[in-house]
């Protein structure tokens, strides 16, 4: 019978391994996302503040007017540029109410002729055309200056607008008065041939025109052939620009206005006017510097078709300008416009001090919601003292191996997450404490084990029975029968 017992171990629970800290697939999915939407909205953001959609208002006068027809163009090309601005027009009676609806600050852009009352608040932005004043007598009667002019005895003004007709009373410095009826507006759409005929009485005829149209307008070459009309110079031309500040100076190159004949036969001096895109001088620098950009950079998409707008020309940034040029559109004429460097360079700065804040804060909620803190290596120390409790009631040795197996595998586990970062070295040396002693208490429940053993063997040869020597007693019956 033997001492040791049953050898069937009872039931023992599954050796304890250490925890597998594995990343959540669905948090690292959800923080790449987040990752991404951040990344949007930080570019969208940066976007938006530096490229700020900004809604302009344009006061232009009726829907078909020359100004109203180039606030559309502008607004196209700046919407096919990419522009931020946009344009939002709104149309007057005339010109001269949408310069009042300008001057009462409820509009930001405005055209105006520099015959025109300028508000007080209107800077330049670009010189969008220039409107020639040509002096026309009929067949070859030269009109030799406004001293003369003034003597006929009805003149005729052929201009779009009734301003151009105070326009000319006030340089031919004739006051209200009976006077003031022999300078007439020109009947709709009444030609040269008519206006210089006979029964027309007209003894001149001023045309305020457009220089664009006037170079494009073939009526002039037509009427020359027949004799119809002289162009005259404007000898006082000079004088009349330096008593008008918004006249200016133009000089009429031969063949301008008919080549066959040539009309004028040499260059001539003669005044004109000028149309200017003006806007608020409270638009800020960079804004009005992008804008005259924008246009000095498109003046052929910004071209009407019926010429207007065809030269378009930078604006004036001298200090006694008629109207003062805007400060950002003279520092882009200048070439006095700051780079990118020189206008966001603290922004940067301060963008990237907020984005390493922002990058800080998503790294820590990366690493609180995508990994799960290491295992301390002192709480693997509660398995090993259960491997210890469970030692005494191993009664033999193969139940004794199981639990060796157990505490090498909890062992194996650890180096394995110290070397993965899933375990700390946070209570390390109890850890190995409490693994030396198990370790110990195993050894030693093996020598006792193994030595009771020996023991029991030993007992039980002594206390077993004796037994027959059958070979012997086969000898003696042998003998005898012989």
């Amino acid at each position: 019978m033997s001492a040791e017992g049953p050898t069937t171990s009872p039931t023992e629970p599954p050796p304890r391994r250490p925890k597998v800290i594995k990343t959540n697939q669905q948090q690292v999915f959800l923080y790449v996302v987040l990752t991404l939407l951040l990344s949007l909205a930080t570019v969208w953001g940066g976007r938006a503040l530096l490229h700020n959609s900004e809604t302009l208002t344009f006061a232009v006068g009726a829907p078909n007017s020359d100004e109203a027809l180039f606030a559309a163009k502008l607004a196209t090309v700046l919407k096919n540029n990419a522009s931020r601005f946009r344009i939002k027009i709104v149309n007057n009676g005339d010109n001269a109410k949408a310069l009042a609806q300008f001057d009462r600050k409820q509009a930001d852009l405005a055209v105006l002729r520099t015959d025109a009352k300028v508000p007080l608040r209107a800077r330049t932005l670009a010189i969008l055309e220039h409107d020639l004043v040509l002096l026309l007598g009929p067949g070859n009667k030269k009109i030799k200056s406004l001293a003369e002019l003034k003597k006929k005895k009805k003149v005729a003004v052929v201009a779009e607008s009734e301003s151009s007709l105070a326009f000319v009373r006030s340089i031919l410095d004739i006051p209200d008065g009976p006077d003031t009826a022999r300078i007439q507006m020109a009947p709709q759409g009444a030609t040269l041939d008519k206006l210089f005929a006979p029964s027309s009485g007209f003894g001149a005829v001023i045309a305020i025109v457009h220089a664009s149209r006037a170079v494009r307008d073939k009526a002039y070459e037509q009427v020359a052939k027949r004799g119809g009309f002289t162009l005259n110079a404007i000898d006082e031309a000079k004088a009349l620009a330096r008593k008008f500040p918004g006249l200016s100076n133009e000089t009429l190159t031969a063949g301008t206005l008919s080549a066959s004949p040539e009309i004028p036969d040499d260059d001539l001096d003669t005044i004109g006017l000028e149309w200017l895109l003006v806007a608020q001088s409270r638009m800020s620098a960079s804004a009005a510097g992008d804008l005259a950009r924008t246009i000095y950079e498109n003046k052929s998409a910004l071209r009407l078709d019926n010429g207007f707008a065809s030269r378009i020309e930078p604006a004036s940034v001298e200090k006694d300008a008629f109207v003062m040029a805007h400060q950002g559109a003279a520092d882009y004429i200048n070439d006095d416009t700051k780079s990118f460097m020189d206008k966001y360079s603290d922004l940067m700065y301060l963008g990237a001090a907020a984005l390493s804040v922002i990058g800080s804060i998503f790294a820590a909620i990366y690493a609180k919601i995508t990994r799960i803190a290491p295992e301390k290596a002192s709480e693997l120390s509660t398995a090993i003292l259960d491997i210890g409790e469970r030692i005494e009631h191993a009664h033999s040795l193969d139940q004794l191996e199981c639990l060796q197996d157990e505490l090498e595998g909890i062992l194996r586990g650890a180096v394995i997450g110290l070397r993965d970062g899933t375990i700390s070295t946070d209570g390390l040396d109890t850890f190995k404490l409490g693994y030396e002693f198990v370790r110990d208490e195993i050894g030693m429940r093996r020598d006792y084990l193994k030595r009771h053993a020996g023991e029991a063997d030993k007992v039980a040869q002594d206390t077993a029975p004796p037994q027959h020597d059958d070979s012997k007693v086969v000898v003696v019956k042998t003998a005898q029968s012989a």
